[in-house]
C-alpha cells in the first residue's frame, strides 16, 4: 500500500492531529484524549505507518541538530538509461534526504543538506561522480521560511 492509496478518514486525521501537538504522546493518553479505545488507536497507527502515509520518526530530528546546518536543493540531469544506478548510488550518500523526479527540464530534484559550504561542495561532487548522472545544479538554502507543515491539510484545508 502506497500514501496515495490511504485515505485519512476523520479518526485518522484526529489521531495525526493529536500526535502533531504531542509527537510522543504514549498510545493510551492518545486514547484517552481522543475518547477511542486504546486497541483503535493502536491499529489505526500500525496502519498509516505500514501503508507509508506516517513519516519514520527520525524524520523528525532537524539536520541542524546533527551538525548539518546547511541545506540545499541539486538539480541533477542524467542519462535515462541509468535511473536506477543513479537512484542507488544517490541513496548511500548519507546528506540526501529526499530525491523526486519532478516534470520539466530536471531529472531529479535532490534535498541534502551539509555541514558548512565547503561540505556542501563535497556532497554536490558526490552526487555528480554518481553513475549516470550528466550534470548538476546546486541551490543553498539561506533560510526557512515556512517549515514542513501537513497541519492545514489535516483540519480541512481547501479542497
Amino acid at each position: 500500500m502506497t500514501p496515495e492509496s490511504h485515505t485519512l478518514d476523520e479518526t485518522d486525521r484526529r489521531i495525526v492531529l493529536a500526535m502533531d501537538e504531542d509527537p510522543r504522546i504514549p498510545t493510551m493518553m492518545l486514547a484517552q484524549r481522543l475518547g477511542l479505545a486504546r486497541g483503535t488507536v493502536q491499529s489505526r497507527l500500525e496502519k498509516l505507518a505500514h501503508s507509508g502515509a506516517l513519516r519514520a520518526n527520525s524524520s523528525r530530528v532537524t539536520p541542524a541538530a546533527l551538525g548539518r546546518g546547511v541545506s540545499a536543493s541539486v538539480s541533477a540531469e542524467l542519462d535515462q538509461s541509468m535511473l536506477n544506478q543513479a537512484v542507488d548510488a544517490l541513496r548511500r550518500i548519507p546528506e540526501v534526504l529526499e530525491c523526486v523526479a519532478p516534470a520539466g527540464d530536471t531529472d531529479l530534484l535532490i534535498r541534502v543538506v551539509a555541514r558548512d559550504p565547503d561540505d556542501l561542495y563535497r556532497v554536490s561532487e558526490e552526487i555528480r561522480f554518481c553513475p549516470g548522472i550528466t550534470r548538476t545544479s546546486t541551490s543553498m538554502y539561506l533560510r526557512e521560511v515556512i517549515p514542513y507543515r501537513t497541519t492545514g491539510l489535516l483540519e480541512g484545508g481547501r479542497a
